[in-house]
């Protein structure tokens, strides 16, 4: 073979597209690694000190500290304690990042020596254990090695980008304080929205995605019921409403097995119910606690109207007058149902793929928890967003599971503890190829 032939083979291969991927991985790759032992230090504080919904003031400012630190212009205390930074690149698209910030009400038992003790109060001053059993800390962690590899890689992109860190997502209040305190008027809009969340069923190293339908709506339900107390020898001369509970709870569950298809999803669960003092007392009301979960806004407000019927007719049936019917209160009273635009998630795996290779890449199916990371892109006109599944399980311990059928310790678990390194080094790689990708992207903005 010829010497200049030779060149001009090297040079296309140098210059062709999938080369300049490669390349452009690598950087990222090696970013990653250097920033790793700052990103570990910062997600062990953050393990370690946890706060919960409303009440992030910490976080939020050692947030809104690593963003400038990164290069990013940012406004702290949006929508509550919300934090955005704001990195100008020239002309072009405009991609946001989200992170979650807020811990959870839960003692955490895993036995690391970074694990929270911390006891704090809940934004009603009632004393709480607090932990990051939800990976907020890994979100966070990731949202900040992207924005140092972001700003670092600044000649391989142009375009606006956004990073946030959100409060209260665990109270599915944070997103709609954000839009509501002018995050898209005060900051740039978005073209795309972007967001990952940790997994506690796929191995470190490894992200899933989900198009379309990922997540469900959720509401909150609290329930009175009302009746006539007295002596528990003499049960006919009241009306027991801790009876009437109980057929409260078999027939609600007629709402998902005989009033909604077989093919829409729903979940009615009550989680609690409180009645009575004494063992021969029947009381005058029992207060239920129900999570509501639905894809479909159909289904969702079939299953509220539906829980307000059952309430009132099982009230007339006992003979209770109008001013005893069971007390209805709903929470959440929007939908946050998260649908990823399928086009977007098209291109994010791609990005996914190139960054970590495509055996690292898994389809999940949806599941019925619960995020409010859909509503920054409901609105109008609405904003397409992605939000994939990061894997953060030790490979031996996913392995086992495989093997045995033992249970991993899932999301909202004392014991979830994930696998630092792997997890907020793939997030970083995988993160920053999307937002690179997204903003290379050829269709103009709009």
């Amino acid at each position: 073979m010829k010497i200049p032939s030779l060149i001009c083979i090297i040079l296309l291969s140098v210059f062709s597209p999938n080369f300049a991927q490669k390349d452009i991985s690598s950087q990222i790759s090696v970013i990653a690694e250097k920033e790793y032992p700052r990103l570990d230090e910062l997600y062990k504080y953050l393990h370690a000190n946890p706060e919960l919904s409303n009440m992030e003031k910490n976080t939020s400012a050692r947030v809104a500290k690593e963003l400038r630190e990164a290069g990013f212009e940012v406004t702290e205390n949006v929508g509550g304690y919300g934090v955005v930074g704001v990195l100008k690149n020239g002309e072009g698209k405009t991609i946001l990042v989200r992170a979650d910030m807020d811990g959870l009400p839960i003692k955490e038992e895993t036995g690391l020596p970074y694990a929270s003790k911390i006891t704090t109060k809940d934004d009603k001053g009632t004393d709480q254990p607090a932990m990051h059993a939800c990976g907020h800390d890994i979100h966070i962690s990731v949202l900040i090695g992207t924005a140092r590899a972001m700003s670092q890689l600044k000649n391989q992109w142009k375009g606006t980008i956004v990073f946030i860190g959100q409060p209260a997502e665990e109270k599915v209040q944070g997103a709609y304080a954000m839009l509501k305190d002018g995050l898209y008027t005060r900051f740039p809009r978005p073209d795309y929205i972007l967001g990952l969340h940790a997994s506690a069923s796929l191995p470190a190293g490894k992200v899933g995605y989900c198009p379309e339908y990922a997540l469900a709506n959720v509401n909150s339900v609290n329930i009175t019921v009302y009746g006539e107390g007295g002596h528990g020898a003499y049960p006919h001369t009241t009306k027991d409403p801790i009876v009437l509970s109980a057929y409260l709870i078999t027939q609600i569950q007629t709402i998902v097995s005989r009033q909604t298809s077989p093919l829409e999803p729903c979940v009615v669960t009550v989680g609690s119910i409180h009645g009575g003092s004494k063992h021969n007392i029947i009381p005058n009301e029992v207060k239920l606690q129900l999570t509501l979960r639905s894809y479909s806004e159909k289904v969702r407000q079939n299953t509220i109207e539906s829980i307000k019927q059952i309430c009132k007719g099982l009230a007339i049936a006992a003979g209770l007058p109008e001013s005893k019917f069971p007390k209805v209160e709903i929470e959440n009273e929007t939908g946050f149902a998260l649908y990823n635009n399928p086009e977007l998630t098209e291109k994010v795996v791609k990005s996914l793929k190139s960054a970590i290779g495509e055996n690292n890449v898994e389809k999940v199916p949806p599941v019925m928890a619960a995020e409010d990371f859909g509503e920054l892109g409901k609105v109008e006109p609405p904003i397409p967003v992605c939000l994939y599944w990061l894997g953060t399980v030790a490979q031996e311990k996913y392995n086992e599971s495989q093997a045995t059928g033992l249970q991993l310790p899932p999301l909202h678990s004392s014991l979830y503890a994930p696998l630092p390194e792997p997890s907020i080094k793939t997030g970083v790689k995988t993160m920053t190829k999307a937002v690179i990708d997204l903003l290379a992207d050829g269709s103009k903005k709009k």
